[in-house]
C-alpha cells in the first residue's frame, strides 16, 4: 500500500475510499490475531508458569478489563479531540505486549503484557471505526462490515497460528508475530495522514455529523438500551456456540476433535460472510430492516438446533452464523446515527463493553454447563433471539425524517 493510495483524496466525503477501509480492516485482522493469541496460549502458559485456573482468569480479566473498559473512555475523548496518529500508537502498544508475553519470566510480567495488548485494542477500535465511517462515502453498513470482517478473521486464525507455530516452537515464538504489528504500524501511520487531511477538509466544508434530524433524548436513550440488549443477546449466543460447540458435537455425536474443529470453522466462516451480507442489505434497505432480519430471523434455527441430528446441526449452525452476524454492522451504524458526532464513544461501547459483557455471559454459561450440562445451555440459549422483538422500540431512520 503506497502513501499515494491512502493520502491521495483527502476530500473523499462524497465517495467510498476502499483503500482506507481495506487498510483498517487489515489492521483489525492484525489486532485481533494478537488478541486471540493470548487465550490460545493459555495451556502453554499454565504449564510454563504452573498457574492455577484462577490465575488464568486474572490474565483474562487484565486483558478484557483494559480493552473493554477503556474503549468507551478513549472514544469519548477522541470524539472531542480526534487523534489521527493514535492508531499506530495503539498498534505499537500491542507489539510491546507481544514481546513482553514472549520473554516474560514471572506472572506479574504476563499480566503487564496482557494489559498492553488490551490497551492497544482499546486505542485501536474507536478511532479505526471512525476512519471506516469517514471513508464510507455514505455506505456506512458496508464500511463497518468490511472493517469488522478483518477482526473476525483475525479471531478465527489466531488459535490456528498458536497451534502450528507457538506450541511447537515455544513461548519465545510469540515475538515472531511482532512482524505483523510492524506492518500494521506502517499502514496505520499512512491512514493517520489520510485521516488528518480528511478532518481538515470536513471541517472546512462544515458537513453534518448525521443525515437525520436529532431525536428526543428519551427516544435516543431507549433505542440505545435496546441496541445494547440486542448486542448482548447476539454476543452471548455466538460466544456460547464458539466456546462449547466442539464439546457438544464430541459428547453428543462422537465427532473427533478434528471434525469438531471443522464444524466450528464452518460456523465462524458463515459468521464472517454474514457481516458483509448485513452491510450490503443495510445500505440498501436500512439498518432497522437488517436488525429485524438478523436477531429475530435466527430464532427458528436456534430453537431447532438442540433437537437436530449431526447433519442438520451443521446446516443450522451455518445459517445461524450467517444470519446473526449480519446484525452487528447495522447496530453500530444505527447507534452512530442516533448520537451524531459520538462515533468514537459508540464504537467503544459496542466493540468494547458489549463484547466484554458477552464474554462474561459466556463464562456464566460455562458454570451453568458444569451443573446442568452442555445440552441444557444450548436449549436455554436457543431462546435468546426472542429478544429481537425489542426491535419494535427502535425509531425508523430509513429516510430523511426519523419518527
Amino acid at each position: 500500500m503506497t502513501e499515494i493510495s491512502i493520502k491521495g483524496r483527502p476530500s473523499s466525503a462524497d465517495s467510498t475510499v476502499f483503500a482506507v477501509i481495506v487498510a483498517v480492516s487489515l489492521c483489525h485482522f492484525i489486532n485481533d490475531v494478537m488478541q486471540s493469541l493470548l487465550a490460545a496460549i493459555y495451556p502453554l502458559l499454565k504449564d510454563n508458569y504452573h498457574l492455577d485456573f484462577w490465575q488464568i482468569g486474572v490474565l483474562t480479566l487484565a486483558f478484557q478489563g483494559t480493552a473493554s473498559l477503556l474503549q468507551p473512555l478513549i472514544g469519548m475523548y477522541t470524539d472531542k479531540r480526534p487523534l489521527p496518529y493514535s492508531l499506530p500508537v495503539g498498534m505499537a502498544s500491542s507489539l510491546v505486549g507481544l514481546i513482553v508475553l514472549a520473554y516474560a519470566h514471572t506472572y506479574p510480567v504476563l499480566i503487564a503484557g496482557a494489559m498492553l495488548i488490551g490497551l492497544g485494542s482499546a486505542i485501536f477500535h474507536p478511532e479505526s471505526s471512525r476512519v471506516a465511517r469517514l471513508a464510507s462515502g455514505g455506505r456506512f453498513g458496508l464500511a463497518q462490515s468490511l472493517f469488522q470482517l478483518g477482526g473476525n478473521f483475525g479471531q478465527a486464525i489466531g488459535p490456528l497460528l498458536a497451534a502450528f507455530i507457538v506450541m511447537p516452537f515455544g513461548q519465545g515464538s510469540i515475538s515472531w508475530f511482532a512482524v505483523g504489528s510492524l506492518v500494521g504500524i506502517v499502514v496505520l501511520w499512512q491512514v493517520g495522514g489520510w485521516y488528518a487531511a480528511h478532518l481538515r477538509d470536513r471541517s472546512a466544508r462544515k458537513m453534518p455529523a448525521s443525515m437525520f434530524p436529532a431525536l428526543p433524548r428519551a427516544k435516543v436513550v431507549t433505542a440505545l438500551v435496546v441496541l445494547m440488549i440486542l448486542t448482548f443477546s447476539k454476543n452471548i449466543y455466538v460466544a456460547a456456540l464458539s466456546s462449547y460447540y466442539t464439546f457438544y458435537a464430541i459428547d453428543n455425536f462422537g465427532v473427533s476433535v478434528q471434525g469438531s474443529q471443522l464444524m466450528l470453522f464452518a460456523f465462524l466462516a458463515a459468521s464472517a460472510a454474514g457481516l458483509v451480507l448485513g452491510g450490503l442489505i443495510g445500505d440498501r434497505f436500512g439498518a432497522k430492516t437488517v436488525i429485524w432480519f438478523s436477531i429475530l430471523g435466527a430464532l427458528p434455527f436456534t430453537l431447532a438446533l438442540p433437537y437436530a441430528d449431526l447433519f442438520w446441526i451443521n446446516v443450522l449452525a451455518v445459517l445461524i452464523g450467517l444470519i446473526l452476524s449480519s446484525a452487528f454492522s447495522a447496530i453500530v451504524v444505527f447507534a452512530q446515527e442516533l448520537v451524531p458526532g459520538r462515533v468514537g464513544l459508540i464504537a467503544g461501547i459496542f466493540f468494547g463493553l458489549a463484547f466484554g459483557f458477552g464474554g462474561i455471559g459466556a463464562a456464566a454459561l460455562g458454570v451453568l454447563a458444569d451443573y446442568k450440562g452442555i445440552e441444557y445451555v444450548f436449549w436455554l440459549c436457543s431462546f435468546l433471539p426472542l429478544l429481537g422483538l425489542l426491535t419494535i422500540f427502535l425509531p425508523n431512520m430509513t429516510g430523511p425524517k426519523a419518527s
